[in-house]
Order: C-alpha cells, then sequence, then structure tokens
C-alpha cells in the first residue's frame, strides 16, 4: 500500500514523534569496547513482553532450584530463548540494528532473560565466544531503582576466572533505565553487577551475536549451523 497525499500530514507527524525520542547511543563501541544505548525500546514493549511471560508461567512463587552458576552469589531464575521462543524474536528482530551499530554484518547465538532478586549480585566475569557482540537490555525494576552494569575499560584476553571485583581495573557503572541497554563486547571486557540488586526484584534479557565471516562463525544459532530451509504445501 502506498501513502497517498491525504496519507501525508499523518506521515509527518508520526516522523515528528518519532525525532523527538531517538534512541542515544553515548560512547564509542569500538575504542571503549562498549557503548550505552538509552530508549533502545520503548519501555511499553518490555512491559508487554514480561506480561506475557508472566500469565504463561502461572500466577503463583517462582521456585528456584538450589544451584546456581559461579557467576551469582545465590540462585536466579534464568530462561533461554530456546526453552521460551517469544525471546527469540528480540534475538533476531534486533539483529539490523546491532548489525549497523557495530558495522559489522551479524548472525545471532542465543539469548536469556535473568531475573534478580534484592540483594543478588554478579560477579565479574568474561564470556564466552559466542558473545562476540552482546546487549545486556533492562526489561523491568520492581522498585524503579536502576542497577548499573559495570565494565572493565581495559581489553583483554579472555580466562575463565571469576572474581568478587575489578581489582585495580578501571571500570565504568553504567545505570540503565527500562528499555535501556548497553552494547559490549563481552568477550574480552570483563563485566559484572557487583553492587547487590537495590530491588525487590528485577527483569534483564542478554542478546548475543557473532561476526557473519569471523573467526566465531561457527556459535551462529547456539552452534547448530545454519537453520534448514522450510517448504510449504496447500491442500
Amino acid at each position: 500500500m502506498t501513502a497517498g497525499s491525504d496519507d501525508a500530514p499523518a506521515l509527518r507527524a508520526a516522523a515528528r514523534a518519532f525525532s523527538r525520542v531517538p534512541m542515544q547511543v553515548i560512547g564509542d563501541y569500538h575504542q571503549d569496547g562498549y557503548a550505552h544505548l538509552k530508549g533502545l525500546l520503548p519501555p511499553e514493549v518490555p512491559a508487554a513482553f514480561l506480561a506475557t511471560f508472566k500469565q504463561d508461567v502461572g500466577g503463583g512463587p517462582i521456585a528456584l532450584q538450589k544451584d546456581h552458576v559461579n557467576l551469582l552469589n545465590r540462585p536466579a531464575l534464568d530462561v533461554y530463548g530456546f526453552h521460551y521462543p517469544p525471546m527469540l524474536f528480540f534475538l533476531w528482530g534486533l539483529t539490523p540494528i546491532v548489525s549497523e551499530l557495530v558495522g559489522r554484518e551479524l548472525l545471532p547465538t542465543y539469548d536469556y532473560m535473568r531475573l534478580y532478586r534484592r540483594g543478588d549480585v554478579c560477579k565479574v566475569h568474561f564470556d564466552r565466544y559466542s558473545c562476540e557482540h552482546s546487549l545486556s537490555l533492562t526489561l523491568a525494576y520492581s522498585d524503579g531503582q536502576p542497577w548499573a552494569l559495570e565494565l572493565g575499560k581495559a581489553r583483554q584476553d579472555p580466562n575463565a576466572g571469576v572474581h568478587d571485583d575489578f581489582g585495580g581495573e578501571p571500570y565504568s557503572a553504567i545505570p540503565m533505565a527500562v528499555g535501556d541497554a548497553v552494547l559490549y563486547q563481552g568477550v574480552h571486557h570483563r563485566h559484572g553487577r557487583m553492587a547487590p540488586n537495590p530491588n525487590t526484584w528485577s527483569a534483564h534479557l542478554f542478546l548475543h551475536w557473532v561476526d557473519r565471516d569471523g573467526p566465531y562463525r561457527d556459535q551462529a544459532f547456539d552452534g547448530n549451523g545454519a537453520p534448514p530451509l522450510v517448504d510449504f504445501q496447500f491442500a
């Protein structure tokens, strides 16, 4: 459908509305290894997603397993995109804009959501190779208290070490509003959340990509190779 002359005023009004709230990129991703994306998503989008998720998991309390990854001080709720497919649409849908920001053609690897509780911390660590380009997206704070993501300023070779803090390494702390994100090179820049979560709970979505023609291309689509071609038949 094409827009006729009668549609022009509405289109101009829509363009003006969007121009008032553009995404703001703070920082130099290639020089610093990370950048703050203010207003990546309007807050209504994360709210709609979490409402759907809450409906799907039911209204009762969330049971947490006793075991937890060594990055955390206690269990949190982790949900992966391959377990809850609506999350994959964030990963797939954000691929073009993240590719544009990075300046390279990217392929998605995986994503997951984590629900933290009050007092939780995430220890300082590097990511694995499937997280060549990563996005930490804030979905919600129960009490509206921003909880900063902290990133080391030095580019380093990755290792499996997990630490309570950055030691003597300089780092930045980036607080995010709902709908904000941090784009970061988690394979080469240590990161974590050392300060305890000030909210009763908070929800965060972590999304990961690799260069289409880079050394970690085999990690695309969670290491499962190129998606198969499909065919449709009709009665």
